[in-house]
């Protein structure tokens, strides 16, 4: 009896033995079967959060991307605006077939163009295709240059109509050589007024130097213009601008004659003047076009006037050129440049607006000591002060200023710089001599 229970004992035994083989061999084969499908799981849950991940940064660089680039076209906006408001004037170099001029004129304005160079940016509009032109105005990166081919084909396509030509030149070639000097500057200045932009635009030629304090002298002038529309132009100009006729560096005039040789005028300006501008040849551009003659005729300027200086900010040394050296040697070769810099910024020229101008020039041509008689050139020269004399008429005028050496000629019946018909230059040194015209102390306001 005790055996058989040992024997079942034995049997129980190892039947719970076999179990339990069982049951881990089932275990070790289940565990088997499910590690690699965990491990197959769990690698794809990480790749799905990594690529998860960086999806996110990539998102989170795509938005910092478009801020910086938000941020960067408000930098340029504000830029432009800034740079709109620093720029005072686009300075063009109006240029044919004078490589040689050109250089000295470049060199002129970039000596003194370095500390300013916001403010005025260059631009050499060239008409025609002198190669030897082009290549100096390219090898200039701070030059933006223009080149006019349009001339030609409109010289080209009138050329027929210059055979019917009622009008005779002067000079052989004389009204060729201005029709196209006036077609190029409507195309130079219709491309930086309405294609640039520009506010104002600053013209000079290619025969000409400027004055240590040119740029300065614009850029204060250039609030005046803007604020008083009786002023249709600043020159740095004077026709009578030789040094045996000036004085004063900080002196300006207003003047109903347009003077011409580097001056600037506003876009609003040349908006009206452009539809204008002469087309024809023939009918036009043989009255209006010498030194750029529309701007004097008196149905374009409209009373308006001129600022010009008593010395000149411009040198004009192009003896040869489309005047064929006209009155070079005993106009243009003694004209006085400035050479002193002078603060502009500090001068108040508030005496330049038209009331105050007339009231203060005709205090100064009342304060000056009339002289009469044949011999008023002789009396003038020997009195204290300033001095007027008062001629009857264009030919009497002449005589005069031929007399004291001062340009002689009219154009469209007003004398080279004459204000209200008074023409005004320094006489031995200091004294300032008024020639006075016969109804300009009418226009003056001044009671007789």
């Amino acid at each position: 009896m005790a055996r058989n229970f040992c024997d079942v004992r034995i049997i129980l035994i190892v039947a719970a033995a076999t179990f339990i083989f069982i049951q881990m061999r089932l275990f070790a084969t289940q565990s088997e079967f499910a590690d690699p499908t965990s491990c197959c799981e769990n690698r794809c849950t990480s790749q799905m959060r990594l690529l998860i991940n960086q999806i996110s940064v990539q998102q989170g660089k795509i938005v910092s991307v478009e801020d910086a680039y938000k941020l960067k076209e408000e930098e340029c906006t504000n830029l432009k605006a800034l740079v709109q408001d620093l720029e005072i004037a686009a300075v063009v170099i109006m240029a044919c077939n004078r490589p040689d001029y050109l250089e000295r004129t470049i060199q002129s304005i970039l000596k003194y163009h370095r500390s300013v160079a916001s403010k005025f940016p260059l631009f050499i509009s060239q008409d025609g295709t002198n190669q030897g032109v082009k290549s100096k105005a390219l090898s200039y990166n701070q030059i933006t240059y223009m080149q006019n081919l349009w001339t030609m084909f409109l010289f080209f396509m009138r050329l027929s109509a210059l055979r019917f030509c009622p009008v005779h030149p002067e000079r052989p070639g004389e009204l060729i050589a201005y029709y196209k000097i006036a077609s190029h500057y409507k195309w130079a200045l219709d491309e930086l007024f309405f294609k640039h932009n520009f506010s104002r635009v600053v013209i000079l030629e290619d025969d000409m130097e400027i004055a240590p304090d040119f740029f300065s002298y614009f850029e204060a002038a250039a609030t005046l213009l803007d604020n008083d529309k009786t002023i249709m132009a600043v020159s740095s100009w004077n026709d009578n601008g030789q040094m045996q006729f000036v004085h004063d560096p900080k002196a300006l005039y207003r003047s109903d004659f347009f003077p011409g040789l580097g001056w600037m005028l506003t876009k609003s300006t040349w908006s009206e003047l452009s539809p204008k501008w002469p087309k024809a040849y023939p009918s036009i551009i043989a009255h209006s076009c010498e030194r750029l003659k529309l701007l004097r005729l008196k149905d374009v300027h409209k009373n308006r006037q001129f600022i010009r200086p008593e010395v000149c900010r411009t040198y004009n040394f192009g003896e040869h050129g489309s005047s064929m050296g006209q009155f070079f040697r005993q106009y243009l070769k003694p004209i006085k440049l400035n050479d002193v810099r002078v603060d502009w910024k500090s001068v108040d020229l508030s005496y330049l607006k038209e009331d105050n101008f007339m009231k203060h020039f005709a205090k100064m041509v009342l304060d000056a000591k009339p002289v009469r008689g044949p011999d008023a050139v002789l009396k003038a020269s020997n009195i204290n002060g300033d001095a007027r004399i008062q001629y009857r008429d264009e030919s009497d005028f002449e005589q005069i200023a031929r007399q004291f050496g001062i340009f002689e000629e009219w154009k469209d019946g007003v004398p080279r710089t004459a204000y209200k018909g008074v023409v005004v230059f320094r006489y031995q040194k200091q004294r300032r001599i008024f020639l006075v015209g016969p109804d300009s102390i009418r226009q003056l306001g001044i009671q007789s």
